[in-house]
Parts: structure tokens; sequence; C-alpha cells
């Protein structure tokens, strides 16, 4: 049975029937009511109230001044112009309370200090010698000293500009800070060492600077585009790291047209088997086949751009990545490196604050 939209119908189970707006009587078998028997029912209906009000009212009654907003449908007095506010006495003059903000303590995390000191093994990582992690097995082993004292406690602090650090009796200076720009090409590994042998990007930079510099995240072998180098760890890991969000555009020809459903589903994002990804955008190539997409994306796992083709059925046959940050592929051939200019410096080290 369907719903009915009246509330007065035999089939509504409401408990409050709804009251008649109609001026006619709704009883059965009644005629319609004239006018003078409306007179004489208003007479003798005000009649029975005033009698009522009498016997009601005493010492403690509330006077016809008090009560008329409720016959007459008229608004209660206003706020303002009562005596009492709750069990209280209400005073007009007074404010109400205004609510004070909690001062909140200071910040101690050791973090957000900025005194200029920096890590005992980033020092010497920095200064050529070796990595992070085997300067930290050189300090267990008693052979590095600051001002003349042996340090062996692992997290130590020094002041690069004032302290004298000493590796085997030799003082070590940090290396100056070096970015290097490289347009990968195909077939070379993003790894500093391969043991097999294969041919690494390091070996396409080899002769940009004597200083010990290594690339910032990870191109596939077989994906091609801008890659950094450089020898400055707290940017590196500034770069790398998911909360800065870092954009990268990517060009990408497929094995076969992406159709327009497909597209949808990419950009409202997809559930691949690590988590849900979503590109920031995504779109075909203007003036190319919908075999070519571009597609721009922060996320820094693992071959997720490919994954994410994969995932929908398709192949990617060419990966190239155009943008990273705010570095671009203009006038740098595929194969080719250059010294990042100190403005680009500047503005990189800006865009991930």
């Amino acid at each position: 049975m369907p719903f009915s939209n009246k509330r007065n119908s035999r089939d509504d189970k409401s408990r409050y029937p709804r009251k008649s707006t109609s001026n006619f009587s709704n009883a059965r078998g009644s005629k319609f009511r004239s006018q003078e028997t409306d007179d004489k029912d208003k007479r003798r209906s005000n009649t029975n109230s005033s009698k009522i009000d009498e016997r009601r009212k005493g010492p403690g009654a509330k006077s016809d001044r008090d009560c008329s907003y409720k016959r007459d449908g008229q608004r209660p007095p206003y706020k303002s112009e009562r005596r009492t506010f709750g069990n209280k006495p209400y005073d007009p003059s007074k404010k109400r309370r205004e609510r004070t903000e909690v001062p909140q303590k200071p910040s101690t995390d050791a973090e957000h200090k900025d005194d200029g000191l920096i890590r005992l093994n980033r020092y010497i990582a920095n200064a050529g010698i070796c990595s992070r992690r085997k300067a930290d097995e050189l300090i267990e082993a008693g052979v590095v000293s600051v001002n003349g004292e042996v340090i062996t406690e692992l997290g130590s602090k020094v002041d690069p500009a004032k302290d004298e650090v000493r590796y085997n009796g030799e003082r070590l200076r940090r290396e100056k800070m070096v970015y290097v720009l490289l347009n990968k090409p195909k077939d070379y590994l993003t790894t500093t060492d391969d043991p097999q042998e294969r041919r690494t990007v390091m070996q396409l930079v080899a002769k940009a600077t004597r200083e010990r510099i290594y690339p910032v995240g990870r191109l596939d072998r077989n994906t091609t585009g801008l890659l950094l180098l450089t020898n400055d760890g707290g940017l590196a890991e500034r770069l790398s790291h998911p909360r800065n969000n870092i954009a990268k555009i990517y060009n990408i020809e497929l094995d076969k047209n992406l159709t327009q459903g497909d597209l949808n589903k990419i950009t409202f994002g997809l559930e691949l088997e690590d988590g849900f990804v979503k590109p920031d955008a995504v779109s075909y190539v203007q003036g190319a086949s919908k075999r070519e997409i571009g597609i721009q994306i922060h996320s820094g796992k693992n071959r997720i751009v490919r994954r994410i083709f994969e995932h929908l059925g398709y192949d990617v046959i060419k990966l190239d990545r155009v943008v990273y940050a705010n570095l671009t592929k203009k006038d740098l051939p595929r194969g080719r490196w250059r010294y990042l200019e100190e403005k680009e410096i500047i503005q990189l080290k800006h865009f991930i604050k």
C-alpha cells in the first residue's frame, strides 16, 4: 500500500491527528453553523472564563496585566524587563563574562631550535670521508676528536663554524655544497654502486665534482628525466620526505589509448595493494594521441606511476619526469647535467619550507 501524505487518512498511525483549520464543523450529520450561533458561543465562553478567573484569584495570583499576553496572543515581556534571571536577580548592567584564552606553553622541542649545530656523523659525511653510518662506526672506534677531545658518544653535535674536527689526527673540512641536475637516460641505475657492475648515474656525473654526491630519490632503470644529485644531506632529506609534498610531473606513453572512464578513475584515485593513491592532476597530452598522458603526483612510493596504469591493464612504454619541484628540463639534453644556479637553490630550499 503506498504511503499517504494526508495526516488524517486511515493509514496514518499518528497519535495526534491534525486539527482542522476550516471554519466548518466536521461532525457527522451536523449543519453549518450560522454567524448568530457563533456570537452566542463567544459570549458564553467569555462569561464562563471570567467566572473561573474570579474563583482562581487570590493573594498570590497574577494580575490580568501579567497574563494578558497569554490570552491575546502577544509576545511575553522582553528579557530586559524581567526582574529575575534564573534563581538570581537580573542585573542588566552586568556584562557577560568573556572567555579568556589559555596561554600556550612554549615549545621545548630541540628540533625547532636553530642553533647552527649539526650531528658529528653528518659533519664527517659532508667532509667526504664516508657515509653517516660508517661515520658512527668511526666515532665508536675512538678515532674522531673535536677540539682535541676524543668523542665516542653517538649523536654528539658540533658547530661547523667554530669546532675543529679531526679524523686520525687529520683535520676535516666541510665540503662545499654541490647541486647537480641530470637528465637521466634509459638503462642507467639510480644508485651509487652496483654489485653487478651495471651502468649507474654516477658514471654520467663523474666529472661534475670531486665532492661525494649522491642522487635524491630514485628513478627506475627504464625511466628517464630529471634527477638531482647533491651532498647537501639536509636538503635531500627534506625533498624525500612525504610530508613536504614535492610535486613531480611525468609524461607517459602507453601501449594503447587510455579510455575516458579509466582517466576518470585515476583522477578520483585508486586503491592499490599498498594503499590509496590520488594524483594531483592527470590529463591527455594536448595535441597528441590518447596514448600519451601527463600526470602530476607528489607520492614517493616505489614505481607508483607505473603501478597506477598497470592496475588498470595498461603497459607503460615510456616514462619521463619533466618537472621536479621547481626544476625543469629546459636546455638540458638527455644524458647531460648542469649545476643549479644560485637562485634555483634558494627557490628550492624555500619551496620545501
